[in-house]
C-alpha cells in the first residue's frame, strides 16, 4: 500500500486548524470507492496518540480497490486544537467527532480519484460513535456505515452508558444509512447488555442496523478489527453487508 499523509483544512468552532490524514490509494487513477476509516481514543493527552493506520483494514479494502482514508480528527496526534472530553453529554462528544471526519471528507471527495457515488464510513470505538454520528446526517454518496465496537467510555462520575443509549436512540432518529455493528462478548468497554441497549434504542428509533454479537475475542473483544485474527469474524458479514448496499468485494490486488 502507497501511504501518503496529507493535513486537510479545517474550521472548527472559528479556528483554522488542519487534520492529519493518513490516505491508502491503490494503483491506478481511479476514481475508487471510498472507506472513511475513523479511530478511537487512547487515555492521556489526545495529541499524544499515535497517528492511527489501521493496516489489518487497510489492507483488505485497498486490496479491493478501495481508497482508505483515515483522518485523526480535532486534537489527536498531528491535528490541531484540542479534544474536548464531553463524554457524560455522548451524543454532543459524536457530533463533535463528525464534525473533523466531515472536514476531511469534503476535501477527499474533490478528488478526482475518488468515486463520490460509493462511500462507506468506518470506525472502531469512539471512532464508531463518530460514524454512527455521521450517518444520522444525510451524506451524498455515503451508502453504509460500519461501526465497530463504536462508543465512548467516561470514568467521570455519571450515567455514560445512559447516555450512550440516549445518543444512539437520538442517531437512529434522523439516519437513513443501513449499519452494520460488531461487538464481542468480552468487550472490557461495551459488553453485549450496553450494546444490546443501544442496538435497541437505534433501531427503535427508525435506524437501520444489523447487530453482530459475536463471542470472545482473545483478552478482549474491542480491539477485534485491529488483529488480523479478527478478519475471518468481520469480513464475511462485512462483504455481504457492502453488496447488499452496492459497493465492490472483488479482489483486484494481491498481497
Amino acid at each position: 500500500m502507497v501511504e501518503q499523509v496529507v493535513d486537510v483544512p479545517a474550521n472548527i468552532g472559528g479556528a483554522q486548524i488542519t487534520l492529519q490524514t493518513t490516505i491508502y490509494k491503490p494503483p491506478g487513477a481511479g476514481p475508487f470507492p471510498v472507506l472513511f476509516m475513523n479511530h478511537g481514543k487512547d487515555g492521556g493527552d489526545a495529541h499524544q496518540q499515535p497517528r492511527a493506520t489501521f493496516p489489518v483494514v487497510s489492507k483488505e479494502f485497498v486490496k479491493r480497490g478501495y481508497v482508505v482514508v483515515i483522518p485523526m480528527r480535532m486534537g489527536f496526534a498531528g491535528s490541531g486544537g484540542t479534544y474536548v472530553n464531553s463524554h457524560c453529554d455522548a451524543k454532543n462528544n459524536g457530533e463533535q467527532q463528525a464534525n473533523s471526519l466531515f472536514f476531511a471528507m469534503d476535501y477527499v471527495m474533490k478528488q478526482p480519484w475518488a468515486d463520490q457515488d460509493h462511500v462507506i464510513i468506518a470506525g472502531q470505538s469512539h471512532g464508531g460513535l463518530t460514524a454512527i454520528a455521521a450517518g444520522s446526517h444525510k451524506i451524498a454518496g455515503v451508502r453504509g456505515i460500519i461501526n465497530f465496537a463504536g462508543g465512548v467510555n467516561s470514568r467521570s462520575h455519571c450515567d455514560w452508558q445512559g447516555a450512550l443509549v440516549d445518543a444512539f436512540k437520538a442517531y437512529g432518529g434522523s439516519s437513513t444509512i443501513p449499519s452494520l455493528w460488531f461487538y464481542g462478548a468480552n468487550d472490557t468497554h461495551f459488553g453485549p447488555t450496553l450494546a444490546a441497549d443501544m442496538y435497541k434504542a437505534y433501531t427503535s428509533a427508525g435506524g437501520k442496523a444489523q447487530l453482530v454479537a459475536y463471542g470472545p475475542f482473545k483478552k478482549d473483544a474491542h480491539g477485534m478489527v485491529s488483529s488480523p485474527a479478527g478478519v475471518a469474524i468481520w469480513w464475511p458479514e462485512t462483504e455481504r453487508f457492502l453488496k447488499s448496499v452496492g459497493m465492490p468485494t472483488e479482489i483486484k490486488y494481491k498481497d
